[in-house]
C-alpha cells in the first residue's frame, strides 16, 4: 500500500500550518506542505494511529 501524499483535512488554502501525509506499509510520513525541503517525519503506523486518536478525543 502506498497512498501517495495527501493534504491534511484540517489544512486550508490560506492556512500557514498545512501538512501532508503519506501512508505506506512500513511507516507514516509527514511533511510541511509549504516547506517540503525541510524533510519528512517518519513514524510507525501504531504511533500515528495513537496520535490521531488522541487528537480526535480532545
Amino acid at each position: 500500500m502506498d497512498t501517495g501524499w495527501f493534504k491534511c483535512s484540517r489544512s486550508g488554502a490560506a492556512d500557514e500550518t498545512c501538512v501532508e501525509v503519506r501512508l505506506t506499509d512500513t511507516d507514516v510520513r509527514v511533511r510541511d506542505t509549504k516547506n517540503r525541503a525541510a524533510g519528512v517525519l517518519r513514524v510507525a503506523p501504531a504511533t500515528w494511529s495513537a496520535l490521531v486518536t488522541d487528537i480526535k478525543s480532545g
